[in-house]
């Protein structure tokens, strides 16, 4: 099936303000503003209606557009094949662009008997180097992953902690990618992810329906990774570090229970008040290990609240942070890329709202209606020294779809990739 563009209105027999219209020859997406996501609904209708094999012909269509139609007919299960144009110059980054974008939705979208921590720590690793050898940096990548009893062993508690009630070991991944080569280059970024491969909720038990979706609850890890893989597909010349907190949240007899005091690397007690909230106890150890690193800034980003996809639904990525030069350039990426985050309130005064009787802080809100995003995003500045200035926290709402909307097909959207390696590459 021929797919071009007009931007002519579609004929009155398709009904006022069709987007769409067919002949003989193939079908035609009616431009309307905003035109790309005209496009991207076009092409979920197009997938909808059984169409699997289509060919983008005409004039129009430049790498945006054909992007946005990559958007919209990309689905879990793959099906249907596109014949794009040819971009010329932008061809390249087209592809990169479809590249990693499937390789974070498709990491995503696993069933977490497929993706253990380990599996995920394995697939990051593979990926990201695949990514350096073909830009020739064939030794760019080092890593080094810490698993199971030397989690314990080397204190990183939060990770053992969550994942200890699993029969698959928890796993911590630090990623080097030194594009230089110089053991004394700068750090320009730390990426730290929540990786939960599967989160029952504990013993703060989810119910059925909110836990069947549960494997996607390593959404922030996968989309930094896919970020960082997209940059380094662009040219990235500068020294980033990734890590990677990735853990099940099981119930066993061997599982934390509430009431549990975890004590980090950095002195800080945690009182565990809701097993539930096992992500910030993941991410804390990431953070301890990248604030050593005296990076330029450091970026988290993790499927931790459902406060947060309260305030923005699965539209937007929630960004949380005092730093407003840090902030601004995220939005201005996020314009150049033409993706949707928006920014949730931190403040000093949500550090006192984790309070607990028994240690330093509680791993959740003390305060009877206290904003969920922001006290969690309190908890995490806990572990960074100077968590005032270059650090920048996005609970990430907009990975994934529990059901299918006009733009997106149901699963992970890839959301956020973009934004990231842009300000990677801009800072």
């Amino acid at each position: 099936m021929q797919i071009k563009l007009s931007t002519q209105p579609a004929p009155s027999a398709w009904g006022e303000k069709a987007i769409l219209s067919a002949t003989e020859s193939g079908m035609t997406i009616h431009l309307q503003e905003p035109s790309l996501q005209t496009i991207q609904k076009a092409a979920r209708k197009i997938k909808n209606q059984g169409i699997l094999d289509v060919s983008i012909v005409g004039e129009g269509w430049d790498l945006e557009h054909c992007w946005a139609f990559h958007q919209g007919f990309n689905s879990v299960k793959q099906a249907g094949s596109v014949q794009y144009p040819d971009l010329g110059q932008e061809q390249a980054e087209f592809e990169a662009r479809v590249e990693c974008s499937i390789f974070t939705r498709t990491l995503i979208n696993l069933p977490s008997d497929q993706l253990t921590p380990l599996e995920l720590v394995k697939k990051a690793q593979d990926f990201l180097t695949e990514q350096a050898v073909k830009k020739g940096l064939k030794n760019a990548i080092s890593a080094e992953v810490i698993a199971g009893e030397a989690l314990k062993e080397k204190g990183f508690h939060g990770i053992w902690t969550v994942g200890k009630g699993s029969e698959n070991p928890p796993a911590f991944l630090h990623l080097d990618f030194n594009p230089t080569g110089k053991d004394d280059e700068p750090v320009l970024a730390c990426l730290v992810g929540k990786g939960i491969t599967f989160d029952t909720g504990g013993y703060s038990l989810k119910p059925s329906d909110s836990m069947s979706t549960m494997r996607t609850d390593m959404g922030g890890a996968a989309l930094l990774t896919g970020s960082l893989g997209f940059a380094i597909a662009r040219g990235l010349k500068k020294r980033v570090k990734l890590f990677l907190c990735c853990a099940e949240n099981m119930v066993s007899h061997n599982a934390f229970k509430l009431g549990d005091i975890i004590t980090y690397r950095n002195g800080v007690t945690a009182e565990v008040l809701n097993t539930d909230a096992e992500g910030r106890l993941v991410l804390a150890d990431g953070l301890i290990e990248a604030d050593k690193q005296n990076a330029q800034f450091i970026l988290d980003v993790a499927t931790l609240t459902g406060a947060a996809k309260v305030a923005v639904g699965n539209d937007y990525h929630s960004v949380l942070s005092m730093d407003e030069q840090l902030v601004d350039a995220l939005f201005q990426s996020a314009k150049a890329e033409n993706e949707p985050f928006w920014r949730l309130p931190f403040e000093a005064f949500h550090r006192s709202q984790i309070s607990s009787s028994f240690a330093d802080i509680a791993n959740i809100g003390s305060v009877p209606v206290g904003a969920g995003a922001s006290t969690a995003c309190a908890f995490l500045s806990y572990f960074v020294e100077n968590y005032q200035q270059n650090w920048l926290h996005i609970d990430a709402s907009a990975t994934f779809r529990k059901s299918a909307s006009d733009l997106w097909a149901a699963g992970a959207t890839g959301i956020g990739m973009r934004t990231i390696a842009n300000l990677l590459l801009s800072k």
